[in-house]
């Protein structure tokens, strides 16, 4: 039986390829799922490989362009550093969050593969979505050259990397290798100050020459702030008859309602004379606005308060590795655990977005462990002796105060 020449076998390998490049064009988040597998069209050897298409030795199959999303179809001609940030400050990530994220971008994209002409940051950010999508495909061995710079980070450190990149690899669609494998992190146990500590720290602060050092180490202690809430907090968001303090912008560009105590209100009382003489040096709206002002008149930043926590522990006799503006968020969280305050409220006051983050505060320490212990045996109502050879009353007792942070 005769064929027609028109309906020979590498006519209809080429009839097979183009319609899978069709449809590839409609479902290119499917195919782009596919791993690289050989295919039989027209007698001919050919590959598909993710991101790229059919590859066969025929210069007619040869220099297949990728597909990106169709959700990314519009933007296929712009900049893709620019759409990329864009998209990271629609879905509310932090300031902090963004500037991660774009660093860790940047050394992912300039890494050079063998063979290729070296770009600056300059030029790389300025390519088009379609031209980086093609750069970033991890098949082409980038995203493995990449992690070999990476060293011997911390597991923090590591993870936070691998998530900005994965992000951008998402954001791509492309799909993050299995192979990549976020290093599970050291479970440690939140850092907080002993009672004897607290005390020195307090009078350290009480007596430093450095007017920000009472208010600032009062507020972290009665609020619970984090560092960057605590530097953006401005003067109109302290209501000191109400005794709250409205954090906008907070983690994740929450914002929530921070309570606090009358000794923030005397600290900051006796601070708001000489914010308002540092207001005057530089004038400009932001500083005039800021409750917290430098010397120079402009607003406090999370390391200029970190440098201060340094001169603290030195005076308080306090290792600086036990120290951290952080450190007293963990303090003001186990307070009020040890006070009976319940998981759902210590979630509101610390802005956590799940109460598993929260539920860390009950893996509590030894010597914490050590404090309540000593504190239940000396209060009055365990004091009094049980009946000759019957310990099972105080025991009980202590079980009941201990079992709240099992």
């Amino acid at each position: 039986m005769a064929f027609c020449p028109a309906y020979s076998n590498l006519n209809i390998g080429l009839l097979i390829q183009r319609s899978i490049q069709y449809l590839g064009s409609l479902l290119g988040d499917v195919l782009g799922d596919w791993d690289a597998r050989p295919l039989a069209v027209g007698g001919e050897h050919m590959t598909y490989r993710e991101g790229y298409g059919i590859e066969s030795p025929s210069t007619i199959l040869s220099n297949q362009n990728p597909t990106i999303p169709l959700r990314l179809q519009r933007l296929s001609t712009l900049p893709w550093y620019d759409c990329w940030v864009q998209q990271l400050r629609v879905e509310k990530k932090s300031k902090h969050t963004i500037r991660a994220y774009t660093l860790s971008a940047r050394t992912f994209s300039t890494i050079s593969l063998p063979g290729e002409q070296e770009y600056s940051w300059q030029d790389i950010s300025k390519i088009s979505v379609t031209e980086f999508y093609k750069r970033a495909n991890p098949d082409r061995g980038r995203m493995d050259s990449w992690m070999n710079t990476l060293g011997e980070l911390s597991p923090s450190s590591l993870n936070a990397r691998i998530a900005a990149v994965s992000h951008l690899l998402k954001w791509l669609g492309h799909v993050v290798p299995d192979w990549i494998q976020r290093p599970s992190k050291r479970k440690s146990l939140p850092r907080t100050l002993g009672r004897s500590e607290l005390s020195r720290l307090r009078e350290a602060s009480g007596k430093s020459e450095d007017p920000l050092a009472f208010p600032i180490v009062t507020i972290l202690l009665d609020t619970g702030l984090r560092v960057s809430e605590l530097c953006g907090l401005d003067i109109e968001d302290m209501d000191l008859d109400d005794k709250s303090a409205l954090v906008i912008g907070g983690k994740g560009e929450k914002d929530r309602t921070v309570l606090f105590t009358d000794a923030t209100v005397r600290a900051v009382e006796s601070w708001l004379p000489i914010r308002k003489s540092r207001a005057r040096l530089t004038g400009t709206d932001d500083n005039e606005r800021a409750l917290l002002l430098s010397s120079r008149g402009r607003r406090m930043n999370p390391r200029s308060v970190q440098k201060l926590i340094d001169r603290l522990a030195d005076a308080s006799d306090i290792p600086r590795s036990r120290l951290s503006p952080h450190t007293l968020r963990h303090t003001f969280a186990t307070g009020l655990l040890e006070r009976g305050a319940d998981l759902v409220t210590i979630q509101r006051l610390l802005g956590h977005s799940s109460i598993a983050t929260t539920r860390v505060y009950l893996e509590i320490g030894d010597q914490t462990l050590r404090e309540i212990y000593h504190r239940a045996q000396n209060s009055p109502h365990l004091s009094k002796h049980p009946p000759s050879g019957d310990a099972e009353p105080v025991v009980d007792q202590l079980e009941e105060i201990v079992s709240k942070f099992d």
